[in-house]
């Protein structure tokens, strides 16, 4: 890239979150990513530039060996003039969502992250006028805690993603509670999602929220918009049955792609750890009484092959080994530390740098406390990293196989009607702040009470009306 000649007009807003905001170059393979402060918090373009290189070697020194090299794109830093990230500013804060507009993009460093285009192909330099489809699932985390440290019985019972709904949606985030469980999708099923699933057709959203108040898409819709890639089989043209067969194409395709897994990451050296389990049944989900979910409480009974992304994935979440109940004491043993020894910060690497040292800490799978502030480190920055690949994003590009394409050495995944040529990627993978652990706390308790209060008094009725209505929209992960 070359910094010294930047066109605003050639970059188009592609989305963003609570702390960064992403633009994608119209013809190249690649985004651009600012971080984002409230209007009233200004850093130096020193920090800004840290913050980013903090981003950069966590990514490489940590999660690549998690989950794997071809999954994880670090990207690099780079420098841009001034006056283009202020007209690029200008030229895009009509389309961001109002709800995201209580953060500025830093328009004052010019720092930013450049990336590849996840959206895109990862594995081939393909011709631009060939259709990609994009396929965004938010996992979310996929296990029900097993520390005894855990006080409250309902998190034993109910996961932390379907508690948190119904606190949502009862101070106006969501509107409706959304039908998806994490354990469903690491124990073998996708259900309809809110923000955890999104599509992309070149580029554009064709399901999924903006907004986190904003519609859904219907699956009529989006079966229009998966025509050309899933036309049935069966040669119907229209109607609720065409509409069930585009969607179980496309299904069928995530499904295998989900499943296929040859980048050996080191997040087997995670698996001998104490008390290391896989998914749970939670309550909550519509799918807790399938046949489908019995006697699933392991990884290696969970149906997900052990080289796959999402088995990866599940491993670096279950490094919060004692639950944020039993984390919090520890994180206070280390504030008490830093409140006497306050030099002592850059040594224990609260802030960085995110290095091959730093990763190996983080194998240490012990949970005997013997009272040291290193024991206590060790759990909170393995705690942190956890609730990363918690919040992560796996990002599925898939392009329809030219006719001669036989001699591509890409990956390729059938459906009933053609071959895509696909690549996987893992997204949002910055690692949390020291300083949100006392927030998480507050935040778990907040959410526990008012679901024991409020919901679980209830009767569960409804949860099973649910299920019968989206049996359609479910998917199943079986070995292949």
């Amino acid at each position: 890239m070359d910094e010294g000649k930047m066109d605003e007009n050639e970059w188009r807003y592609h989305g963003e979150g609570n702390k960064s905001l992403v633009v994608a170059h119209e013809q190249r393979c690649v985004v651009l990513r600012f971080l984002k402060f409230p209007p009233n918090r200004k850093k130096t373009s020193e920090e800004i530039f840290q913050h980013l290189q903090n981003i950069v070697d966590f990514g490489k020194n940590v999660m690549k060996e998690f989950l794997g090299e071809n999954y994880v794109h670090c990207g690099e830093v780079v420098q841009l003039p001034l006056d283009f990230v202020k007209q690029l500013c200008l030229k895009i804060q009509c389309e961001r969502p109002e709800s995201r507009c209580d953060k500025d993009l830093d328009t004052l460093s010019g720092y930013a992250l450049c990336l590849p285009n996840l959206a895109r192909l990862q594995t081939y330099h393909f011709a631009e006028h060939r259709p990609i489809l994009c396929v965004e699932i938010k996992p979310k985390c996929g296990f029900i805690p097993f520390s005894s440290e855990v006080t409250h019985e309902m998190k034993h019972k109910v996961c932390r993603y379907c508690m948190h709904q119904h606190l949502k949606v009862a101070t106006g985030k969501w509107k409706q509670i959304s039908k998806y469980c994490p354990l469903d999708l690491y124990s073998g099923l996708l259900q309809e999602a809110q923000n955890n699933l999104k599509i992309f057709k070149n580029g554009e959203l064709i399901y999924g929220c903006k907004d986190a108040r904003g519609p859904m898409a219907d699956w009529s819709e989006l079966a229009h918009h998966l025509k050309p890639f899933f036309f049935p089989s069966n040669g119907l043209a229209g109607g609720p049955h065409c509409t069930r067969a585009v969607i179980r194409e496309l299904v069928r395709v995530i499904t295998r792609v989900l499943l296929s897994g040859s980048d050996k990451g080191r997040a087997g050296a995670l698996r001998s750890g104490p008390g290391l389990r896989g998914p749970a049944v939670c309550e909550a989900s519509p799918f807790s009484r399938s046949p489908h979910c019995q006697g699933k409480s392991t990884p290696e009974r969970s149906g997900l092959p052990k080289g796959c992304l999402l088995y990866k994935t599940l491993q670096v979440q279950m490094l919060d080994l004692l639950d944020i109940e039993g984390l919090y004491p520890l994180y206070r043993r280390v504030e008490r530390y830093l409140e006497e020894f306050p030099e002592e910060r850059k040594a224990l690497q609260i802030d960085g740098p995110y290095d091959e040292a730093f990763y190996q800490r983080l194998l240490d799978l012990s949970t005997e406390d013997d009272g040291t502030v290193a024991f206590a480190l060790t759990k909170v920055q393995q705690y942190r990293v956890a609730m990363t690949a918690k919040d992560c994003s796996i990002m599925i590009a898939l392009s329809p196989c030219l006719q001669d394409a036989s001699s591509d050495q890409r990956p390729i995944v059938p459906s009933s009607r053609s071959r895509f040529a696909f690549s996987v990627s893992v997204l949002d993978l910055d690692l949390k702040p020291y300083e949100s652990i006392p927030h998480q706390y507050k935040l778990d308790g907040k959410i526990v009470n008012y679901y024991s209060k409020t919901v679980h008094a209830k009767d569960a009725t409804l949860m099973s009306t649910r299920f019968k209505e989206s049996e359609d929209c479910t998917l199943v992960l079986h070995k292949v």
